[in-house]
C-alpha cells in the first residue's frame, strides 16, 4: 500500500508503516480528500493528531504549512514510526510527539491556546471516537472558536449523537472510511 505525503514541502516522500497490525493508516485517497476539504485553512494552524499511528495526518498538515502538530500515541512502535517519518520528511522542528493516553489527556486541563484541528483516528469498533467527542464536549476548553474536530471511523461505526457544544457539519465516506467534521455550535453557522 502506498503511503506518502501528498502535498506541500515534503510532497512525494514515502512514510513508513507501523510494523504489525496495531494501527490502520489513512489511505492516500482519503488523506488527499481531507486536505482538499480543509484547503488553505491549514496554513499556520495548530493541529492535534490523536492516536497518531504513522503520523500521516499531522505530517501532511505540517508539510502543507501548519504552524505545529502534536502527535499523541501510546504504542511504542507507532511512536518510533512517527519519529522516523518526521525525521525523513524534515518536519520534526514543528512537531511534538507525546506518549500519552489521549482520553486521559483530554480529561485534563486544556491547552492555553486551543487547536485549530483535532484529528481523531482511534482503534475501530470500540466506540472510542464517540468517547473522545463526549469528552471534548464536556471539557470544551479544548474547543476554540475556530476548532474543527475530525473523526476517522469505519462507516459501520457511525451513530448519530447530540452534543451540547459540538455540531456535525459534514460527513464524507470513502470506501471503508468515513470522515466526520464537527464544529462548536454557532461557529458552524458562521462558517456557512
Amino acid at each position: 500500500m502506498s503511503h506518502r505525503v501528498i502535498g506541500g514541502t515534503a510532497r512525494g516522500r514515502k512514510l513508513q508503516l507501523v510494523p504489525g497490525d496495531s494501527t490502520r493508516p489513512i489511505k492516500d485517497l482519503v488523506k488527499e480528500s481531507l486536505f482538499n476539504i480543509i484547503g488553505g485553512d491549514i496554513v499556520d494552524a495548530r493541529v492535534l493528531d490523536l492516536f497518531g499511528g504513522t503520523g500521516a495526518v499531522g505530517i501532511e498538515a505540517l508539510s502543507r504549512g501548519a504552524a505545529s502538530a502534536v502527535f499523541c500515541e501510546l504504542d511504542r512502535l507507532a511512536l518510533r514510526t512517527i519519529e522516523e517519518n518526521l525525521t525523513h520528511t524534515k518536519l520534526k522542528a514543528r512537531a511534538d510527539v507525546r506518549r500519552v493516553d489521549a482520553l486521559a489527556m483530554l480529561r485534563g486541563a486544556p491547552p492555553p491556546e486551543p487547536y485549530h484541528y483535532i484529528y481523531v483516528a482511534p482503534p475501530q469498533y470500540k466506540g472510542v471516537w464517540l468517547e473522545v467527542l463526549n469528552i471534548l464536549d464536556d471539557n470544551d476548553g479544548w474547543l476554540g472558536d475556530e476548532t474543527t474536530v475530525i473523526a476517522q471511523i469505519d462507516p459501520h461505526e457511525y451513530t448519530e449523537a447530540i452534543f451540547d457544544h459540538l455540531e456535525l457539519t459534514d460527513r464524507r465516506t470513502y470506501g471503508k472510511t468515513t470522515l466526520l467534521f464537527y464544529m462548536r455550535y454557532g461557529d458552524a453557522l458562521d462558517a456557512e
